[in-house]
């Protein structure tokens, strides 16, 4: 006798998998600051040292292209600190996020893509509670308008996208090449390098500012300087430029990862 088996439906694996999801992130978050006095506000005290020394180095020869502005420099060198924080904290810990969880893989039935985004989520939960709401409190004092608070979201999220298509495509590759970690860190310091961060963007050499606008960073952190420390719209070009790169971001990253997936349970 056949006996045939009621599919799983499109709602049902959702909430399965939005469950697993809540399970990964708390534990993820729970381990990570299991006896910690700051907890979250950890994430803070690099980009502030950071910026100490930024200041101290750079203050002077580069106040001059925030308005003369120490305070305005200060406030750029952080900004762009957090992005770069953001991207190189969540996206590292993504790249290795389904190998670490190789063994659950094989014992389980389980989606290998909760991993990586469970890692993602985590970030955003810890970025949603220290440096999110120090970026709006910023854009509020030097704009007074508090619509632009909700135009900060736009950058911001165009950094979880690209972040998410990111750790989709490394913790997808890691799968087969083990040394991956060294290169991306490596990538990870080009990209620090290549985005304005402790150096204002009016330095860049004419014939080197096309190949900062491959820097998916570049935009956002242009754009969140724009709205956060300069306290004005910013250009329309580089806002959707952001979002753009990172919908190109995460369409390749999950297009890598879906195209490989069958091939992980053989490596891990």
């Amino acid at each position: 006798m056949t006996v045939f088996t009621k599919p799983k439906l499109p709602l049902f694996q959702a909430q399965r998998y939005w469950d697993l999801l809540r399970v990964l992130v708390r534990r993820n978050l729970k381990v990570r600051y299991r006896g910690s006095f700051l907890g979250a506000y950890w994430s803070l005290l690099n980009p502030l040292i950071m910026t100490g020394l930024y200041t101290a180095i750079f203050g002077k020869a580069f106040a001059a292209y925030y308005d003369n502005s120490l305070p305005k420099y200060i406030l750029a060198a952080f900004t762009g600190l957090i992005v770069v924080n953001f991207f190189s904290a969540s996206t590292t810990q993504a790249l290795t996020s389904v190998v670490a969880n190789g063994s659950l893989l094989n014992k389980v039935q389980l989606p290998a893509s909760i991993f990586p985004v469970s890692v993602l989520t985590a970030n955003v939960v810890q970025f949603a509670i220290s440096s999110l709401p120090l970026l709006m409190l910023v854009t509020l004092i030097t704009s007074g308008n508090p619509l632009l608070m909700l135009l900060l979201l736009i950058p911001v999220f165009s950094l979880i996208l690209v972040c998410t298509g990111i750790g989709f495509l490394t913790s997808a590759l890691y799968v087969f090449f083990r040394d991956l970690p060294y290169f991306y860190e490596l990538l990870v310091f080009v990209l620090w390098l290549s985005s304005p961060i402790f150096y204002p963007e009016g330095i860049v050499p004419e014939q080197l500012k096309p190949f900062l606008a491959l820097n998916p960073l570049f935009p956002i952190i242009a754009s969140i300087r724009n709205i956060a420390v300069l306290g004005q719209l910013p250009d329309f070009h580089l806002l959707m430029g952001s979002l753009l790169s990172g919908i190109i971001m995460l369409g390749l990253g999950l297009g890598c990862f879906r195209l490989w997936r069958s091939q992980f349970m053989d490596l891990l």
